[in-house]
């Protein structure tokens, strides 16, 4: 009979069980603001206040045991982010599955104004994804494809971006599309 490595207690098709301990009691598990939510919401453990332009490392109260196969991404509360301009500096944040310690979570104020945080508000939320693990296979070359190597506003719909490199342009040093370098081979 397969095993079901999405957990203990998990069923085909159903809710991914994940354990977690609860590192400070008073605060509230985290929880879906609607069930058909992707994300769970975090909490902060204390009082923060953070000046425009700072950043502070603030607990959630929190440990989890994601399953093999499974990551934790730590992504701003898109009310928040609007209203006050808080956020997070390496959103999303990455929780690795073998990770066991407290999630904590790197909050910037991207807003004009002081921002005060009190224990328990709700902060970030956690989203649980499965990830594949991957082999990189090393190649002189990469395949043609119809993007190229455009990025960084090459798809249009906005100003060009300072240091953008126009469609169909090669930076310095880079081998066009589809070219294959001086004697090199795939391998």
């Amino acid at each position: 009979m397969p095993v079901d490595e999405r957990g203990p207690g998990a069923s085909p098709g159903g809710p991914l069980d994940v354990r977690i301990v609860r590192l400070d009691p008073a605060l509230p598990l985290p929880a879906r603001a609607r069930p058909d939510d992707a994300g769970v919401d975090l909490s902060c453990t204390a009082d923060v206040v953070l000046a425009p332009g700072r950043r502070e490392l603030v607990g959630t109260g929190v440990a989890v045991a994601l399953p093999p196969g499974y990551a934790g991404f730590v992504h701003p509360r898109s009310g928040l982010a609007a209203r006050t301009g808080l956020s997070i500096v390496n959103a999303p944040g990455t929780v690795d599955s073998g990770y066991r310690g407290e999630i904590r979570v790197c909050l910037v104020n991207l807003g004009q104004e002081e921002l005060r945080l009190a224990r328990g508000d709700r902060i970030a939320q956690l989203v649980v994804q499965r990830v594949e693990q991957v082999r990189f296979v090393e190649v002189d070359v990469l395949p043609v494809s119809e993007r190229g190597a455009g990025g960084h506003g090459s798809t249009g719909g906005h100003a060009v971006l300072d240091g953008a490199v126009p469609d169909g342009a090669v930076p310095d040093g880079a081998v066009p599309d589809g070219a294959v370098p001086d004697g090199g081979v795939s391998r």
